[in-house]
């Protein structure tokens, strides 16, 4: 998996490519607390070219939305395959974690 970050207006931007699965998470949970860390408060997790996602993967979201809210802080996900979305919503995730339909909608978010 591939994960590009940027920063845009102080918000942190992960774009995911790939798939997110017991494999790749590690790597990407070190990203996001790295940016926990140095003091993000805002984070987008764009998901348009992520491929799978797994059970490890809906942890290393969990573990990162309960890391930011204790800073104060807001985690967005935006621009979901159907397949991806379905895995959030049997989950239970979109109860609590605002997914929005693309970047723009994560960015005007905040």
């Amino acid at each position: 998996m591939d994960i590009i970050e940027e920063k845009q207006g102080g918000i942190n931007i992960f774009k995911l490519n790939g798939r997110l699965d017991s494999n790749t998470s590690q790597g990407f949970e070190k990203k996001l607390f790295q940016a926990i860390s140095d003091g993000s408060k805002t984070m987008v997790v764009d998901f348009k070219d992520l491929d799978y996602i797994s059970s490890a993967g809906l942890r290393v979201i969990l573990k990162a939305t309960k890391a930011i809210k204790r800073e104060d802080g807001r985690i967005m996900l935006c621009s979901m395959q159907d397949y991806v979305k379905e895995v959030f919503e049997i989950a239970g995730f979109d109860s609590f974690l605002p997914i929005v339909a693309t970047m723009d909608d994560a960015l005007d978010s905040f």
